[in-house]
This record gives C-alpha cells, sequence and structure tokens, in this order.
C-alpha cells in the first residue's frame, strides 16, 4: 500500500470486509460502504457469541449503517453499487491527483460576487435558537454543490468539499441544528481527520463558526476530550494551505480558538455583526460576574436582562476582537460568498512551512 498522504486513497467495500483485511481499507482517506451487501468487523458473530455470549447479526456488527452512524469507520453509506460508484467519481473531482498538484479547477457559472441576501433571515440572531447550517453552507458554494464528508456521524460539526469560483475548497462548520454545534469527542476527531486531509493535498481551508463550546459531561470527559480535541487543535495549527474562516453567530470559549482562529495561525478571520465571541455566553458570564449584584437586586430578572445586554455591548461582539487584531473584517452576511472567494484568490500563492523536523507528535 502507498504511504499516506501521497496520493489520495479511496477503498469501496461491496462484500465482506473482515479480521486484518479491514485494516486496508480504514488507513485510506475515504471509506465507501454499499448498503444492505457489505460489512466490515474484527471478529464476526461466531466469536462475538463464543467470548461474550452476544447474539448480533453481521449487519448489526458492522453493515454501512453501523460504520456510518457510530463507528465512524465509514465516511459514506450509499444504497447500490452503482450509486457508490457514480459517489466516488464526485469526490474523486474534488482532489488533486497527488501530494504535490493544485485541486482540479473548473469553469464557474456562478457569479463570484453574488450576493447572499437570505443569509440574515437564515440565522436566528438570538443564539439559543438552532438552524441548520448545511443551509448556509449551499448558499455560499458553487451552484448550491456541497459534497459532505461523514454526514451521519458526529453531526453537530460539517465537514465536506465544495467549489468556490471553481475551486475547490474543504468546508469545516459547526452545525446548531445537531447538539447546539458543541465540539465533542467524535465531532474533534472528525474535524481533526478533514483538516489533515486538506492540508495534506493542498486544498484550502474554509471555516464557518457558531459554536458554543466543549460538550460538558463525564462520559466526555472519561472518553477523553482533552486529547481528541487537541487533536483538532493541532490539526489546524499546523496545516499550511490557506484558512479563511468566518464566525457566523457565537464563538465561544477554548472552542473558539480552535476553529480556525487566529492563535492556530489562520490567515483570513471574517465575522458577521451580529458574532458573539467571549469566553461564554453572557447570560452564563452575567450569572457569575454579576452574582451579588443579582442577589441584591429588587428585581433580579429586570437586572439581569440589562447587564446581559451590557456585558453583550461591551465584550461579546466583533469590534472588539476587531480592535485587537484577531479579526481582518467585519462584514456583511450578504457578502460572506463574496470575500471568502476574494481572500482565496489572495492566498492562491501562499507559501508556509513548518518548522524543519520529520513530523510532530500529534496526540493520537
Amino acid at each position: 500500500m502507498l504511504a499516506s498522504g501521497i496520493v489520495p486513497q479511496v477503498s469501496v467495500i461491496v462484500g465482506p470486509c473482515a479480521g486484518g483485511a479491514v485494516y486496508s481499507p480504514a488507513i485510506t482517506d475515504f471509506v465507501f460502504m454499499t448498503e444492505g451487501t457489505s460489512y466490515m468487523y474484527i471478529t464476526g458473530p461466531d466469536v462475538v457469541r463464543a467470548v461474550t455470549q452476544e447474539e448480533v447479526t453481521h449487519e448489526e456488527l458492522g453493515g454501512a449503517p453501523v460504520h456510518a452512524t457510530r463507528s465512524g469507520v465509514a465516511h459514506f453509506s450509499i444504497d447500490g453499487e452503482e450509486a457508490c460508484l457514480n459517489e466516488v467519481r464526485r469526490l474523486l473531482s474534488f482532489l488533486p491527483s497527488n501530494n504535490l498538484d493544485d485541486p482540479p479547477v473548473t469553469e464557474a457559472a456562478d457569479d463570484p460576487n453574488r450576493r447572499c441576501e437570505d443569509l440574515t433571515q437564515l440565522v436566528p440572531e438570538d443564539p439559543g435558537k438552532p438552524y441548520d447550517m448545511h443551509e448556509v453552507i449551499y448558499r455560499l458554494a458553487d451552484d448550491g454543490d456541497f459534497m459532505e464528508v461523514h454526514p451521519f456521524w458526529a453531526q453537530s460539526i460539517i465537514v465536506g468539499f465544495a467549489r468556490l469560483n471553481g475551486r475547490p475548497a474543504g468546508i469545516v462548520a459547526n452545525n446548531p441544528g445537531a447538539f447546539a454545534g458543541v465540539l465533542d469527542v467524535n465531532s474533534s476527531r472528525k474535524g481533526a481527520r478533514f483538516v489533515r486531509f486538506c492540508d495534506a493535498f493542498n486544498i484550502p481551508i474554509v471555516t464557518l463558526v457558531d459554536v458554543p463550546g466543549y460538550l460538558p459531561g463525564t462520559d466526555q470527559e472519561y472518553g477523553g476530550i482533552i486529547i481528541h480535541g487537541a487533536k483538532l487543535i493541532y490539526a489546524y495549527a499546523e496545516a499550511t494551505v490557506p484558512k479563511v474562516s468566518c464566525i457566523v453567530r457565537k464563538a465561544y470559549g477554548g472552542a473558539y480558538v480552535v476553529m480556525g482562529s487566529k492563535h492556530l495561525r489562520n490567515d483570513i478571520n471574517l465575522a458577521w455583526p451580529a458574532a458573539e465571541i467571549a469566553v461564554t455566553g453572557p447570560d452564563a458570564a452575567v450569572n457569575i460576574v454579576f452574582r451579588r449584584e443579582l442577589e441584591a437586586a429588587a428585581d433580579a430578572e429586570t437586572k439581569r436582562k440589562e447587564l446581559t445586554e451590557e456585558y453583550r455591548r461591551t465584550f461579546a461582539n466583533p469590534y472588539i476582537t476587531a480592535s485587537r487584531g484577531f479579526l481582518d473584517d467585519v462584514i456583511d452576511p450578504a457578502e460572506t460568498r463574496a470575500k471568502i472567494i476574494r481572500a482565496l484568490e489572495m492566498l492562491q500563492n501562499k507559501a508556509a512551512t513548518n518548522p524543519p523536523k520529520k513530523h510532530g507528535n500529534i496526540p493520537l
């Protein structure tokens, strides 16, 4: 097998794949599985039954839906071989032939200066209201064409390929429509692997940020959120391809830093005027910082609203961040597509290298 990172590697599983053979597709860049006919596992149902007394079928143990939704081993679960091969061809149309080439550029029919007027109506100003980030991506991509990778696994983060003025780009975006767009163990792993792939094959990275933070809880801490979350930080920091990000609504705490911030060597950072950038959300911050004032207030709820608005005006807005040099521009949402395309065009000849060494020690 070729070493990873030299040519894009794709595995298509249409039948059984068991034992040591599973490692061949598992170390490739993308795994396609056909539904109903393919399965992968280290040990089959008979061994599982003998060792653990569990009763499980081939499909339940290692079918395409299992690996596409629960384990994350399969990037795509497709119904039928023909449809699967068509999706493979579609994926390859975004990728260069090797790590020394640039991604293939096509003639763009979609106006690069097209305004997206409905974005302000699509994204609620209230940071607590959900929406589907896919709709934002469709409006920014050429002709609304977006090929999502891992669409059914770790759905609080979206990764995939789109074209912007005919040039392929890797899209990484929080999805407030799934678990509020939080980062957790699986979404961190998913995002890190995708960023790493884009960097290996000269594909610029566009990050759309709307993140409330990391998912709290014992399950996450026991599952190693610290080390898995660090994978995403490491991948962004080490990536040398053009990196453009836009804060769509909120960016709180450590998750703000992770999602393509200036602190991780991002090239161009944009934000919408209603974006909130802070250590924590205004509501939580007020409850902590002004706890005594709230306890002493005659009408605590009214006082809380006043203090929340003051905190939002004073701290949780993009202009404060921009004044410190961590944002390059605060933009009209309708101009997001045009601004991102211009940034990527400016960065086409970006030349950046990491310190001379064989490799770093990514937190695996």
